[in-house]
């Protein structure tokens, strides 16, 4: 497959070829798990995939957990079907074991057998009703002592299995988070992660792939030796494809994988967009001289222009509409059609938040002068 063979696949499975007619349930499924450090990043990405999408369908959603944010891949946010929640987290939990209960953990004099001891009533704490991150932290004081509390909380808030609950907003959740345990609570059994991780492949490769190991590593932020293995263990169920300068790729049997000449309309793609951050190679969506301009220093992922299926520049909401900043020349054909896509976004953002991500407008001083316009709603 060609580099360009492999994009088309990519918008394929994420939906973003077309809008699909999907409900909010179904289409998650599909994509697998959607960024949602920023509140509002689900609802837009959302909105750039389904063919009539409706808010209100993704807040109830997110009321009745159909679908769960938690702190899943890579250690940060994200949003995902209740039937794939167990799977990622049991997934990862190597992972979580190393990352959150190792050096800073031990910092604060506590170790994994503490952790342990520790676990099941703090479970049971936040399973009786939504707890504030000042309840689960004074809990912990209480346990541990104000010394130890700290660090109690930073590894456990993120290595037990908590889920967020909604507390309102534009967005369904606020900056200040709630939590309640995930009613599968702890995940037992020594071949359970193993057997899950190769689950997650699967679902991987459904809505990314074709995909190289290094790719899956660093979407579920496993070691790679792992995911080596999950991949010798599924064999034949998996096709091996060589890829662009002689990488090997593996996919579903049957994935879609459209010519490398199928159209992609521009889209207006939100803060930290899956597409962008889901694989090894990340040139696959963002050509290689624009990662730094929209991955900020500190791991902020600007909000993308999606131009013949690869960024062409970023966006924000400005007080006349749109403000659309393009890293090269577009054909005014381009700039028409995402001056629609524009028009759209804003009569959307009206009724939630018309000035969604302010709060990061500071790094537009800090970009390189760009070929800039204001899209009117």
């Amino acid at each position: 497959m060609s580099a360009r063979e492999l994009n088309r696949a990519t918008l394929a499975r994420q939906l973003l070829l077309r809008r699909e007619p999907l409900g909010v349930a179904d289409a998650v499924r599909r994509l697998l798990a959607l960024q949602a450090q920023q509140p509002a990043s689900p609802y837009l990405a959302l909105w750039n995939r389904l063919d009539g999408f409706d808010p209100a369908e993704l807040d109830a959603a997110f009321a009745d957990r159909t679908l769960v944010k938690a702190t899943l891949l890579r250690i940060t946010l994200h949003t995902v079907h209740r039937d794939d929640y167990r799977t990622v987290r049991e997934a990862m939990q190597p992972t979580l074991y190393a990352s959150r209960l190792g050096y800073r953990f031990a910092a604060a004099g506590l170790t994994p057998a503490d952790a342990a001891e520790l676990e099941p009533g703090f479970l049971e704490f936040a399973g009786r009703q939504p707890r504030s991150n000042g309840d689960l932290a004074g809990w912990l004081t209480e346990r541990v002592g104000a010394e130890k509390k700290d660090g109690a909380w930073w590894g456990l808030r993120s290595y037990a299995p908590l889920v967020h609950v909604p507390t309102g907003g534009p967005w369904s959740f606020e900056y200040a988070p709630s939590y309640i345990a995930a009613p599968e609570g702890r995940f037992t059994g020594e071949p359970a992660p193993e057997a899950a991780l190769r689950t997650l492949v699967l679902r991987y490769l459904e809505g990314f792939g074709p995909a190289s190991a290094a790719d899956i590593a660093q979407f579920a932020m496993v070691q790679r030796a792992r995911v080596r293995t999950a991949l010798k263990e599924l064999g034949e169920t998996l096709e091996v494809i060589a890829g662009p300068e002689g990488r090997t790729l593996y996919d579903v049997q049957g994935g879609p994988r459209p010519p490398a000449d199928t159209a992609a309309p521009p889209r207006l793609l939100p803060m930290w967009d899956s597409v962008l951050l889901a694989y090894d190679d990340r040139g696959r969506v963002i050509p290689p001289d624009y990662r730094k301009l929209v991955t900020r220093v500190n791991g902020d992922v600007l909000p993308t222009l999606l131009v013949d299926g690869y960024v062409a520049g970023v966006w924000r909401p400005l007080a006349g509409g749109i403000e659309a900043t393009a890293f090269h020349d577009l054909p005014d054909a381009t700039w028409d059609a995402l001056a629609e896509e524009a028009r759209v976004l804003l009569a959307f953002l009206a009724d939630r938040d018309p000035s969604v991500y302010r709060r990061y407008a500071h790094w537009w001083t800090k970009l390189p002068a760009g070929l800039a316009r204001v899209l009117p709603g």
